[in-house]
């Protein structure tokens, strides 16, 4: 054995837990964010926001900031002052407090006011929470909590006859407001009846698909507010966020749409021109600047379902698959994808951009900078720099894409994309299409001389003869045969104990991070994936997979 991959699993999900240190922050500075050329958007507009906000930037009180929140309105309810803040502290509070909390503060503030009576704190105060109410309503749309103190404070203000109060501090509109989160239905694996995936394909010229597609992966694109990406941040996954997981099932099920096109031709050279056809698809998102989708079609085609389809491969002209190999080096990891970043930061006016790759970035700031100085004041340069990130591709949702789409061939689009197929019958069906190669040399191979994917106890004895003892129950199934993902797992758990034990294991598997398209030396699969696609021993190099 060499590497073991993990062809079929997707990246991992960040860890969200404890502050990092002082030296873990630099390395991640280091490693995960190396300094552009030149400074982007998001470092300028920090910048100045930071000099506007004067000494708040450096660190100040969470009492302090919402009083200069609350200080922001003059008597009559106007912005008095730079409102740089006040969005920054609205989107970003749930980072050092819920907004429950938030409000529960702000209500307390007012309690006072009362009691102090001092009429005019109170109407500022009422500004400040209808201003909130006005433009991030929909956070009192998702916070159960949100509501409920704010139904708190809106008795407080009945119980002292304030009308003009009760009227700011209202949130009976919020009803009104069209708010649709709901996730795309799709069909269940167990389904007897699969929907027809060709049908558009074999009736549109790519750039009409490319550009159709662009329309559905903006409409989703564009769903996803302030308050998804805090909550990412704060959950550090897209559970219970039904924007995100819509955007990235569209993402997925695009990437399977393109295996299940070019595996539903029963010939090489009809393989051979589906797949062509959607590199012209990937050419023309390129064109479109959709980086999303790109990802998604060129994933779907370099797929270990598709990768191992060596006939069809050979029907593959040389100036596709170089074409191929460019984009391929375009979505590249490699240097924390440089390239792609450097591609996107040249683009103008509309694009698309590869929301994962822009979440790690959001994740790593928010893992890297502490919430709290060390004399205990809120952070305010964290807030500031993770305002901007999202702020950027906020933004990108106001630039129009420049196409007209047909929303009949929408509607049908959507149909044939809103597939479900395991990952499994996706690779049943390219092994029908070109029955497994077992050519690719390896320990199991070696004994498993009838090629049914299952060696005998005796012949598993012969290669766990290197060890002194024996690791783990192999055979689980007690039919005296022992599969492959067995005698895999059986390499993992050695690897691990020797490696504990100190002793000669001759494997060291290590995860590891491919930057160029790598095949499994056992099943001879595309190792696919963003980053740590598998194992690889350090003193043996040949990829192999689970």
């Amino acid at each position: 054995m060499g590497t073991l991959g993990k062809a079929r699993e997707a990246p991992r999900k960040p860890c969200h837990g404890s502050r990092a240190g002082p030296k873990a922050r630099l390395e991640a500075k280091s490693t995960n964010s190396p300094l552009p050329a030149q400074p982007s958007l998001a470092q300028i507009t920090q910048f100045r926001m930071m000099v506007s906000l004067g000494h708040l930037a450096k660190g100040a009180s969470l009492d302090d900031l919402i009083d200069s929140c609350i200080q922001s309105f003059d008597a009559d309810g106007n912005l008095c002052r730079n409102n740089q803040l006040l969005q920054v502290m609205l989107t970003m509070h749930r980072i050092i407090i819920s907004s429950a909390e938030l409000l529960q503060k702000v209500m307390n503030l007012y309690k006072d006011a009362l009691e102090k009576n001092s009429p005019g704190v109170c109407l500022k105060i009422c500004y400040f929470v209808r201003y909130w109410i006005t433009e991030f309503w929909i956070m009192f749309k998702m916070d159960a909590s949100l509501t409920s103190t704010m139904e708190e404070f809106q008795d407080l203000v009945k119980a002292n006859g304030e009308e003009t109060h009760c009227h700011l501090i209202d949130t009976t509109q919020i009803n009104s407001r069209d708010w649709s989160r709901k996730l795309t239905q799709r069909i269940k694996s167990n389904t007897s009846k699969k929907r027809k995936v060709s049908l558009l394909f074999d009736h549109l010229e790519p750039e009409e698909l490319s550009e159709h597609l662009t329309y559905l992966e903006f409409k989703s694109f564009r769903r996803i507010s302030f308050s998804d990406y805090q909550n990412y941040l704060v959950n550090s996954c897209v559970k219970e966020n039904p924007t995100m997981e819509r955007s990235i099932a569209l993402c997925n099920g695009i990437s399977q749409w393109v295996q299940l096109m070019v595996l539903s031709r029963p010939t090489p050279q009809l393989r051979a021109e589906v797949f062509i056809k959607f590199i012209h698809v990937a050419q023309k998102l390129h064109q479109l600047q959709n980086f999303n989708t790109l990802m998604a079609v060129i994933g779907g085609l370099c797929h270990s379902s598709i990768s191992r389809l060596k006939e069809t491969s050979s029907h593959v002209p040389h100036e596709i698959n170089k074409v191929l190999g460019e984009m391929t080096e375009l979505l590249s990891s490699c240097r924390n994808y440089d390239n792609y970043r450097r591609a996107y930061g040249e683009c103008t006016h509309f694009k698309i951009p590869i929301l994962g790759v822009h979440l790690k970035d959001l994740i790593s700031l928010y893992e890297a900078m502490p919430d709290y100085l060390e004399d205990g004041k809120v952070n305010v340069q964290k807030l500031l720099a993770l305002y901007n990130h999202i702020n950027e591709l906020v933004q990108l949702q106001e630039m129009a894409p420049p196409l007209d789409a047909n929303k009949d061939l929408v509607h049908l689009l959507t149909l044939s994309l809103d597939l479900y197929y395991t990952e499994d019958e996706i690779y049943e069906l390219s092994y029908a299409r070109e029955p497994r190669n077992h050519r690719a040399p390896s320990v199991f191979k070696n004994y498993d001389l009838d090629q049914d994917g299952y060696i005998s106890q005796e012949e598993f004895e012969k290669i766990a003869a290197s060890f002194p003892f024996s690791f783990c129950v192999m055979d689980k199934d007690r039919e005296g045969l022992i599969s492959r993902d067995e005698i895999t797992a059986y390499f993992m758990r050695a690897s691990s104990i020797y490696s504990k034990l100190g002793l000669g294991f001759p494997h060291n598997f290590q995860e590891t991070t491919y930057l160029k398209p790598t095949f499994c030396d056992n099943c001879a699969g595309f190792l696919w994936g963003v980053i740590k696609q598998g194992y690889r021993c350090k003193g043996n190099k040949y990829p192999e997979s689970r």
